[in-house]
């Protein structure tokens, strides 16, 4: 067992993002590793930290496998965590650099996961499910579930191109379907409209690639005519000028995508620092731009059916969604105070504080810790769980017992089991990490999905 179980973690990154020193992700890779240099016209995007083997995580001193590590050391992860999750880290972890638009899609549920690793184990890599967090440390924006269906229905009535991608016939269907039901939360009626929404974008996602082409032409030169009039003014969740703005620019990386036409689907979020939402498995979504904290249950898996040069399954992806519609306000998080960390007299008069962002799984819950001046710290009990700390920005120390470590930005640190953790800012800049961890619900009834 290892004598103090405080360890510093290099962590891997891959490419596709935001272009060298502008991708807080290559910026963070290169702090974890000595190997590992910027090159200023290369592209940068996530940030891996944990076990999966797509690029695990190894010990900065031994370079020792970080899944090597708490399979030698099971205590590290807790006995009860690791006999549940087969000695492996529940949630992988990461930080996302998002320069255009990531592809349109999904994560499938487990019993899918499973179906499709099985059937296609190149495209879908493992066999597990795939919810998920984002928590903006830029501004961000994003396409995340479904819109209310009023939204849709307006959309189809001002947008020409977009009635004409659907068909008369589906889009006609579709209004009849949900008129006088769109908020309704009658089991029957709420069932009666995702059967709706499903056949509706069904049919626009398996529209013909010429008209796609052709219609696309046609609403791209729409969003820039009329601009802060675009789709009737842009409805009750975003401006004309939003709309019109975001066609163009997705447009300009994804030319005549199907895509363009989901944006009329799909909830247009915005998100400063901070903020965070959380996506269910089976839930349609695609991050179009900015930096962001990513936790999820331990998967690669990706259903895609827009926005990429890289493999489309349009029929699992209509098929697996939930259709679930809502407005984005009920998709962001609302971080609340965490209660088992004690802040000194020096963090409190200074306003220093650390959130919880607890979604409703026991995969992962992620706390922000931002200490704001000189001598602060946060000192959280220890829990019976696994954690990884990540630091966005500003300097620091992390301690463990008797061992303690400096910290600046990239820095990442896996923290085992039962240990309690101190964390003490040394400037007078904002001290800022954000932990990921795992407890099962038996063990701490405040976090992981409770």
């Amino acid at each position: 067992m290892l004598p103090v179980p405080l360890i510093r973690l290099e962590c891997g990154v891959n490419s596709y993002g935001k272009v060298g020193e502008e991708s807080a992700a290559a910026k963070f890779a290169a702090a974890t590793s000595k190997e590992f240099s910027i090159q200023s016209d290369k592209p940068y995007a996530e940030l891996w930290m944990g076990t999966h083997p797509s690029l695990p995580s190894r010990d900065v001193s031994t370079q020792q496998a970080l899944l090597d590590l708490v399979r030698e050391n099971q205590a590290l992860m807790s006995i009860e965590i690791g006999e549940k999750y087969a000695q492996k880290l529940p949630f992988l972890y990461k930080v996302l650099s998002i320069r255009k638009a990531l592809s349109i899609q999904a994560h499938p549920n487990k019993k899918l996961a499973e179906k499709l690793h099985a059937k296609d184990s190149g495209n879908y890599p493992d066999d597990n499910h795939k919810p998920e967090m984002a928590i903006a440390i830029t501004a961000f924006d994003g396409l995340c579930g479904f819109r209310p269906l009023a939204e849709i229905v307006h959309f189809l009535k001002t947008v020409p191109s977009f009635r004409k991608a659907i068909g008369e016939s589906n889009a006609s269907s579709f209004e009849e379907a949900v008129k006088g039901k769109e908020t309704s939360t009658n089991e029957h009626d709420v069932l009666k409209n995702k059967d709706a929404l499903r056949k509706c974008f069904t049919a626009l996602m398996n529209s013909d690639p010429e008209q796609i082409s052709t219609l696309s032409k046609e609403l791209v030169e729409a969003a820039k005519s009329e601009g802060d009039s675009f789709a009737g003014d842009g409805g009750l969740s975003n401006s004309g000028k939003e709309l019109s703005d975001l066609v163009i620019r997705l447009n300009g990386q994804f030319p005549e995508d199907i895509g363009l036409f989901v944006v009329f689907f799909v909830n247009y979020v915005k998100m400063e620092p901070g903020e965070g939402l959380f996506l269910k498995a089976d839930d349609i979504h695609a991050y179009l731009s900015g930096d962001i904290i990513e936790c999820m249950a331990s998967s690669d898996n990706v259903v895609r059916a827009g926005f990429t040069p890289k493999f489309k399954d349009v029929d699992t992806l209509t098929s697996m969604l939930t259709y679930s519609y809502a407005p984005i306000s009920e998709q962001k998080m609302s971080p609340a105070a965490y209660p088992y960390v004690t802040l000194s007299a020096t963090a409190y008069s200074s306003n220093s504080e650390s959130i919880l962002y607890d979604p409703p799984i026991e995969e992962f819950s992620v706390i922000k810790t931002d200490l704001k001046k000189t001598g602060a710290k946060a000192t959280f009990d220890g829990i019976k769980g696994p954690s990884i700390f990540i630091c966005t920005e500003g300097t620091g120390k992390i301690s463990v017992a008797t061992k303690s470590e400096e910290v600046g930005p990239g820095f990442v640190f896996f923290v085992g089991a039962t240990a309690e953790v101190v964390l003490e800012s040394t400037s007078d800049e904002a001290f800022l990490t954000y932990k990921a961890f795992c407890e099962l619900p038996t063990q701490q009834p405040a976090t992981n999905g409770n």
